[in-house]
Order: structure tokens, then sequence, then C-alpha cells
């Protein structure tokens, strides 16, 4: 519900700029919220701390300084990456002051739908099926989040006549009060950022905040296969909706005779949808439950299944070069993603794997590595990476640099009618300022090859 005249005369602190930072400290200043600002980065380095100042903010660059938290806020606004242990953030907590990421500014700025879609895996592919699903329909489409589009941006923007689809990370769930969707999907959860949550009863407990103030009015999605969240959806208010690729599921969605079905109702032949990969059955489901609940037509849902055939970064065909094909999986940043992308293929695969080392092995990976030939390994992760290939039995292991190294390397070792997959396992940061950035390196550096 639209709640904007809220934000008026709201002094509030936001911690962190980036994209979401910086699109948040705009629209509460715009929204006549008294805003201050700190960032880490130098101001003479930090040009969005620049534009703020001339908006006739107050900012504080080089630290996190103690005396910007006092009893007078109202609220902080972190970004979703910054620790709950950051200085500013614990005085805040010790305090009593509230600390949102500007996700939950979402809930201020629209009246607009929301369908929020989360899980260790697959939402980017899931947000963009739904998106696409929902085009032509009773209401237009916005999506955003982590996706790569703030999320509170789009909602200032948006009326009741449309419908923002957003993906949301574990980060963001956790700096919310109100956010409240209409339709929330979960899609799987495996253990990942436990360097930020600690365990994974608290991963889950941040994803499971999707659902904290849905009510009898809306529609919990949820993978009926994965023992965690069914855990997690045990309690929810809203009416459950599961998805199943192994048995009928009522009130769902599940598949019958090489069919897709929703609720009884046949959507979809699976021999219809071109989108590779057992695991994109499962985030195929899932979205064809979410865009159903708003609305969506099942010709509209049979147009996309068959003709997307996937996301940037995410399994993404590069080129055949020489009978070698090659696909971007970049956004595989954790274990399960690489699992999934590696059993998508039948022929033998050169993996390139490596990155940010969160202090988690790889023992998991060991037995989806049996069509792996040739492990590629770079980044703070290419010992662990190393050892484990060779637990698995791969005779052929290979440690560069980086990603554009590793592309040469890996047509050495490659033959005709063989998959080259780029699908690191870790997250960039070690390496790369994004995956995006890491995925784009290894494009370019397949297209030299030519």
């Amino acid at each position: 519900m639209n709640r904007k005249e809220e934000l008026r005369h709201k002094k509030v602190l936001v911690v962190g700029l980036a994209k979401s930072g910086f699109a948040a400290a705009k629209l509460l200043n715009k929204h006549g919220a008294q805003v201050i600002v700190n960032d880490r980065k130098d101001l003479d380095d930090n040009p969005e701390a620049k534009e703020l100042i001339e908006l006739g903010m107050e900012v504080h660059c080089g630290g996190h300084p103690l005396h910007l938290v006092d009893n007078s806020l109202d609220f902080i606004v972190k970004n979703p990456g910054i620790p709950y242990e950051n200085v500013l953030i614990e005085e805040a907590v010790l305090k009593g002051i509230p600390v949102y990421t500007e996700v939950e500014l979402a809930s201020y700025l629209t009246d607009a739908d929301i369908v929020g879609i989360t899980g260790s895996n697959g939402k980017t592919t899931t947000t963009t099926l739904v998106g696409k699903m929902l085009e032509g329909g009773p209401k237009e489409p916005v999506v955003a989040g982590n996706i790569g589009t703030v999320l509170c941006e789009v909602a200032d923007q948006t009326t009741s006549n449309d419908v923002i689809v957003a993906e949301l990370s574990s980060f963001q769930l956790l700096g919310i009060e109100a956010f409240h969707p209409k339709v929330a999907v979960l899609l799987n959860l495996f253990d990942a950022h436990l360097d930020y949550h600690g365990t994974k009863a608290e991963y889950g407990k941040a994803k499971a905040r999707l659902f904290m103030n849905q009510t009898s009015e809306d529609y919990c999605v949820y993978n009926e296969d994965d023992d965690d969240v069914k855990d997690l959806v045990q309690h929810v208010k809203s009416i459950k909706v599961p998805f199943s690729t192994k048995k009928t599921v009522e009130n769902g969605v599940y598949i019958k005779e090489d069919t897709v079905m929703f609720r009884d109702e046949p959507i979809v032949g699976i021999d219809e949808i071109v989108l590779p990969g057992e695991h994109n059955l499962e985030n195929i489901l899932a979205a064809i439950a979410a865009s159903k609940l708003i609305g969506a037509s099942n010709e509209q849902i049979r147009n996309v299944l068959k003709t997307f055939s996937g996301v940037k970064h995410r399994l993404q065909y590069v080129t055949t070069h020489e009978g070698v094909k090659f696909f971007n999986d970049s956004k595989a940043t954790n274990i399960l993603a690489t699992q999934k992308a590696v059993s998508a293929f039948s022929e033998p695969v050169i993996l390139l794997a490596g990155g940010l080392d969160r202090g988690n092995e790889f023992d998991e990976l060991i037995p989806s590595l049996s069509g792996v030939k040739t492990l590629i390994t770079f980044g703070e992760t290419a010992p662990k990476l190393m050892k484990t290939a060779e637990q698995a039995g791969i005779n052929q292991i290979k440690h560069v640099d980086n990603v554009e190294k590793a592309v040469p390397v890996a047509m050495e070792y490659a033959e005709a009618g063989d998959v080259v997959l780029l699908s690191p396992a870790c997250a960039s940061w070690d390496q790369y300022p994004s995956f995006e950035q890491r995925g784009d390196m290894f494009i370019e550096a397949v297209h030299k090859l030519r």
C-alpha cells in the first residue's frame, strides 16, 4: 500500500551507497525525508556522494563515525551487502533504531501487487520467466530487485495497474518490516552465504521473511520436493501453492504424462520447452504458478516456454568453435548451482571454476563431476577445487590466473563435441566486482579464439 506521506520529515541515515543506497537516498530526499548519507569510500572517488551533496544532503565519507547514530533517527537504510557487524549497524541495534534495506521502501512507494521470488538458486531465471509470462496480461509487469534494477526506484514509478516482479536475496529480506508480496515464491534452500548468516538455519529464517506479512488473501508458492523449504512454509498464513517435478501435488503445479499441469489444467508439453537443464524445470513450474495466480494466460505462458532459452550468465550459450560448445554460467556462485549446470550436459565437460573463498569445502560437488574430463580453476578457491577434482578422479587439472586465461587453456584440452562450461561455484569478488563482469570476460575471451 502506498505510504509515501509517511516518509515526510523522517530522519534517515543511509549507510553504504552503490546502486541501492544511492537510489534510496534520492527517493527519501524526494519524498521529504531528512537524509544523512554515510559511505566508506572517500569523497574524491565517490561521484554518487558528490551528487547527493549537490542535492542538499548531509554526506559523510571515508569511514563510519559513530556519532551519526543517535536517537533522533527514525530508521536506517543499509546497503544489503553491509554486514550487521558494521559498527553503525551494531550501534543502531543497541539503541533500538530500525535497520532496513531499500526493499522495505518499496512498501511505502507503490500500490502495485508484488511477486517476490527468492531461493538459493534459480531466482533470476524464475523472475525473468514470470516477467515475460505476465506480458500482455491484465497488469503491466515490471521486473526489479536483485536482478539488477533497484526495487524502490521501480516502486516509486508504478501504480495499481502494474505488478512488480522482484528477485530478492536473503540480504535484502533481512531488512524488511512491512514489505508485503501478493505472491511469494521460495524455490529451494542450500548452504549459501554462511559467511554472512552464520548457519543454514539463520539463512533459512532470512528467506522465510518473504512470507511474514502475508495474509489469507495472498499466495505462497513453494518447492514441495525440498524438505527445508517445506519446513519454512509450514505455518504461513497465505494460500499454499506447491510445485513438484516428482509427484502430483494438490492445488499446485506438477508433471503428468510429459505435460505440465496447473491445478489439473494442462499448460504445456515438456517437449515444447526449450530452456535446457532439469533444474530449470523447477524454475519453470514455479514461474507458471506465480504467473497464473496473477492472471497470465496459458497462451502467453506457452509462447514464453517455446522461445525462452535462458538469461545472460545463467547457462548462456555463447558460441561453438571448432566443434566445441561454450556456455557462460557465471551466476553459479555456489556449489548447488554448479552441480545443476554440470548435470545439464550429456557431453564431456571442461569445467572452469573458482573464485572467492568463503571458508567452505567442495566435497558436495564430487558426485556431480563424473562427466567432467578437465577442471581449469582460478581464484582464491583454486587449491580446494584442485583437491576436489583429484578426489573425483579427474586426471586433467589445470590452475590459471583468471577466467580470461582459462579459455585458451580449455581449448588445448577440448575436442569436437565437448562443452566448455564456466560455472564457478564461487562468488566473483576476489577477482571481479560482479559475476556479470566475470561472465563478460569469459564471453570476450571466447570470441577472441575466433
